[in-house]
């Protein structure tokens, strides 16, 4: 690994040799996006790795860019392409790494290169955000599909008739997604284990120092009362329909109702444990998903407020401004932190 002039890690990662590569070897592909998640990306390649080192060379890996050139990822790190859009062999695996903006790069050309896959019968995938540009290309509809939490609300104003789900990752017949970051480990352990047991899935898991193997079912983000750091089973379970009910709100009364309590009581409640009211505290929660949706969608700040529950645009703003010191176009303008 070697540090370039302009202070960025450049790193070249290798393709095995072909006179290693058994027949029984299975090709993944790797298409990195301006701006992709490098954990989700590596999390994805090591598992092959250490497969291989355990037992010969049952995977092969191949690094693409739409151009063919090094790929820059959002924490600053570049990766060199073995390639550019080239033809994969039928029972290869393609992989979409993105991050934030997937769609910035995504031109026709690249989508008719995927739909063309698709019809030579490549298996499709996506790490992180990359689902948007499969989905973009129409490529996951009437498949189930996953990406990273803090892109799906966004994702879903944006394909509304498609099937997303909350899981780690998502295999459905050859589309297979992961909400990138570790969990692409655990979709690459769950491949593994499919295609050569679960022997050689737990060696490989014990070498990345995992206390266990994760099914896709586990939970992406940390519970409710991790989060919030609060224990009391009726107050997680109200925070819980308040991030699922964002548009249309649920007034504090429904609140109150579908947890079995009076309104008083669950003021009560976020007093005793968030020392907050139940309205703010919601408030707060559809703002920030708010901000989600201005910097990850081309959705008018219109339709932002709407999706978030504000019948007023002008309480929107002036709500967001006084949560974030900044009213929402100028929030849309901010660049991406990595």
């Amino acid at each position: 690994m070697l540090l370039n002039a302009s202070c960025k890690w450049r790193i070249n990662v290798l393709t095995l040799p072909v006179s290693r590569v058994r027949s029984m070897s299975q090709d993944f592909y790797f298409l990195l996006m301006p701006g992709f998640s490098a954990i989700g990306f590596i999390s994805a390649i090591e598992p092959l790795r250490v497969a291989n080192r355990f037992r010969g060379e049952l995977y092969r890996w191949h690094v693409l860019s739409a151009d063919g050139g090094a790929v820059l990822a959002s924490n600053g790190m570049s990766v060199n392409a073995d390639a550019a859009l080239e033809p994969l062999s039928k029972g290869a695996t393609l992989l979409v790494v993105a991050g934030f903006e997937p769609l910035k790069f995504a031109t026709p050309a690249l989508e008719h290169w995927l739909r063309r896959l698709d019809s030579e019968g490549v298996t499709l995938g996506a790490i992180d955000t990359g689902s948007f540009v499969l989905a973009e290309a129409g490529l996951l509809d009437g498949y189930r599909l996953t990406l990273h939490w803090e892109a799906i609300d966004a994702f879903k104003e944006s394909y509304p008739l498609l099937s997303v789900t909350q899981e780690l990752f998502e295999i459905d017949r050859r589309r297979i997604t992961s909400a990138g970051g570790t969990a692409s480990i655990d979709l690459m352990l769950d491949l593994i284990s499919q295609a050569h047991g679960p022997e050689l899935a737990i060696q490989v898991s014990e070498q990345f120092v995992l206390g266990r193997i994760r099914p896709r079912k586990d939970h992406q983000r940390m519970e409710v009362a991790s989060r919030y750091g609060v224990r009391n089973k009726k107050l997680v379970q109200v925070i819980g329909e308040m991030e699922q009910h964002s548009e249309p709100p649920l007034s504090t009364l429904q609140l109150a109702e579908s947890i079995k309590v009076t309104r008083r009581q669950l003021e009560r409640l976020f007093r005793l444990h968030l020392n907050d009211t139940p309205s703010n505290f919601y408030l707060r929660l559809r703002l920030e998903k708010a901000q989600q949706l201005l910097r990850q969608t081309d959705m008018s700040v219109l339709e932002v407020s709407i999706a978030c529950g504000f019948e007023s645009p002008s309480y929107f703003t002036r709500s967001y401004r006084a949560k974030f010191a900044r009213c929402p176009r100028e929030d849309r303008l901010q660049p991406q932190k990595v």
